[in-house]
């Protein structure tokens, strides 16, 4: 499958500053283990490459959530598709997502876990689009800052095609 579209990010950038974020993430939690939670779907890539990164001993579990279905913006309404298999109770948690966009999804998210009374909870992500912000997010570990553009690869997809492209690129046409 050919994408039209520029590179916006490239895969030797991505795995330079996922390198990045693991020794800082390593850092702040020098103990472990470290509870990685990933969302479901457009995470994966992301949360494997940054596990490897990350020295400190590490658990992974999914979760899956959407607000955006087939369509390139979000709904508003969020939907749990699949929980934790494991507790967070008393646990570091990070949160580990492919794009911060309008915050819709992360905040009812992070409302969720916060219930299960992990000792902390942070976020990860390897996109941030603050321009399409609705909802307050705070993301610990950010990768690269994004203009607002629809973007997909390394994770991200458009009506789930596209996840495997090892870059991330602007899909043209939207």
């Amino acid at each position: 499958m050919t994408v039209a579209g520029r590179v916006l990010i490239s895969e030797q950038d991505i795995r330079r500053r996922v390198a990045e974020m693991g020794a800082q993430i390593s850092a702040d939690y020098p103990q472990g283990p470290l509870y990685l939670i990933g969302i479901l779907k457009g995470s994966c890539f992301f949360l494997a490459d940054l596990a490897r990164a990350i020295s400190t001993p590490v658990r992974i579990d999914f979760i899956g959530i959407s607000s955006y279905g087939k369509n390139n913006t979000t709904s508003g309404e969020v939907k749990l598709t699949k929980d934790l298999d494991l507790s967070i109770e008393g646990c570091d948690v990070l949160v580990v997502e492919d794009i911060v966009d309008s915050g819709v999804t992360l905040n009812y998210l992070s409302h969720l876990l916060a219930q299960r009374k992990p000792r902390s909870m942070r976020i990860a992500a390897l996109l941030d689009k603050p321009s399409r912000r609705q909802r307050a997010v705070e993301v610990k570990y950010s990768g690269f800052r994004i203009p607002d553009e629809f973007v997909v690869g390394y994770g991200l997809d458009y009506a789930e095609d596209y996840r495997a492209l090892p870059d991330v690129r602007v899909l043209d046409g939207l």
